[in-house]
């Protein structure tokens, strides 16, 4: 018994201590220095920071320490695709109008968001990186919308919304409806017909890697409970029901997640853990979330972008 609990105090230390530990880190002070920023688009329910706690939580500091400049946007945390984009464009305006050009990487609903960005005004926009986001659909809306629960859930959802935009001062109405309908497979089929670049014509394949001079890239995970001391895996747990037997990250679908170049689908990671949140906890047997992130800057700095 003694050495269960041994064993176990090491693994919380390990969790909680990893940040710490990074001066043993030898990546180079240039690795993420991008030649145009990366400007981070949070999904469903996101915020930039609530009560000193960020959405892509230690990613954008992890991603300057090595060099990148890093924007951290606000759009509706409950919206539909459309109504997201528009309030995207005007910030990728301003950003670009002092930088050129931007890398957009969105997640969950942040992924589509950015797309519309792109679809609209590609000569802003370098590169297009979604993570973890429903392109094709996602079961869990299909469920939830038109259901004889949606309206308790739309009214559930926009007062957290609304508290949650509320104490990040976003200052945007929220619409849980239009933001489900977004996610559902037909309402992502339509948003697909209007901005079809990068969206794989299989099941489960790749889309086209570039379009309109926008680079497009993805990455997402099919891990559910991933840490013990993480109670959003409960969660997560009960939502992943509704994929039945697919691979998925407790909300999006392994290939839901395709787009343009794909650089894995299958990390060990929930939906939450591919943000880093939450605070932190992750499967201690995958890749750091941070690790990912600065992993694919270096792809971007590579890349000329």
């Amino acid at each position: 018994m003694k050495q269960w609990l041994k064993a176990v105090t090491m693994l919380c230390i390990l969790a909680w201590s990893a940040p710490t530990l990074a001066w043993w880190n030898s990546t180079p002070s240039d690795y993420t220095d991008t030649r145009y920023p990366v400007v981070l688009v949070h999904g469903m329910f996101g915020f930039d920071s609530v009560a000193g706690v960020d959405y892509w939580y230690g990613v954008a500091e992890d991603l300057r320490r090595y060099g990148a400049d890093v924007y951290t946007t606000q759009v509706p945390a409950l919206d539909s695709t459309i109504a997201r984009g528009e309030a995207l464009l005007p910030q990728v305006e301003a950003i670009a109008a002092v930088h050129g050009k931007v890398n957009l990487i969105g997640h969950s609903h942040g992924g589509p968001t950015a797309r519309y960005v792109a679809r609209v005004r590609p000569d802003l926009v370098a590169s297009v990186t979604s993570v973890g986001s429903p392109h094709k659909g996602s079961p869990v809306a299909d469920l939830i919308h038109g259901s004889p629960g949606e309206g308790l859930a739309a009214t559930l959802g926009n007062a957290l919304g609304g508290l949650i935009d509320l104490l990040s001062g976003g200052g945007y109405d929220q619409d849980m409806s239009a933001s489900l309908y977004s996610l559902t497979t037909q309402g992502s089929a339509e948003f697909n017909n209007f901005a079809p670049a990068g969206i794989p014509s299989t099941a489960c394949g790749e889309g086209a890697y570039s379009a309109n001079g926008v680079r497009f890239y993805s990455w997402g995970g099919t891990g559910v409970l991933t840490n013990a001391l993480d109670l959003s895996d409960a969660l997560l747990g009960t939502t992943s029901l509704a994929f039945g037997f697919s691979a998925n990250d407790g909300l999006v679908g392994r290939c839901s997640n395709h787009f343009g170049k794909v650089i894995r689908d299958n990390y060990f990671m929930n939906h939450l853990d591919e943000v880093n949140q939450t605070l932190g906890l992750h499967s201690l047997f995958e890749t750091d979330p941070k690790a990912v992130f600065q992993q694919h800057a270096n792809r971007l700095k590579n890349a000329g972008l």
